[in-house]
């Protein structure tokens, strides 16, 4: 499925609580960082040397979790068209089992580089990070 981008997490000793298993603020890492990933690895040139996108929401439904030594998969992609200089990507957290455990919805503002300001996300630079799972 084109737009679709996956990376492999594991829980390290520093990601876990005092429950046991990984932390909330670790689950937004790995969306921020699995987000960035999907950017750098997918984006034309031009656009990552134009473009950079700032986090403006976070909705995450956590159903499960995993323990030290543990992984998971993420699964990431653009949930749609763009809104003006908005879109919404979604990541979903797989683990060994297969089992979605964590699913968040992140909305990302697209700045210009050069002036820090609002721009309108153009077709052409959304198109490969858009997947319709309806």
């Amino acid at each position: 499925m084109t737009g679709l981008f996956a990376r492999t997490f594991t829980a390290l000793a520093g990601h876990i609580d005092e429950l046991g298993h990984v932390n909330n603020t670790v689950w937004v890492q790995w969306v921020q960082d699995i987000a960035t990933a999907h950017w750098d690895a997918a984006a034309r040139p031009e656009d990552n040397a134009r473009f950079f996108w700032v986090v403006i929401r976070h909705e995450i439904d956590y159903r499960g979790n995993i323990a030290e030594g543990e992984s998971v998969t993420g699964e990431t992609w653009i949930d749609g068209p763009a809104k003006g200089a908005k879109s919404d990507r979604r990541v979903d957290f797989t683990n060994e089992d297969g089992k979605i455990i964590v699913s968040a919805r992140t909305t990302w503002a697209m700045l210009d580089r050069e002036t820090q300001r609002l721009v309108r996300v153009r077709p052409e630079v959304i198109e490969p990070f858009v997947v319709d799972r309806t």
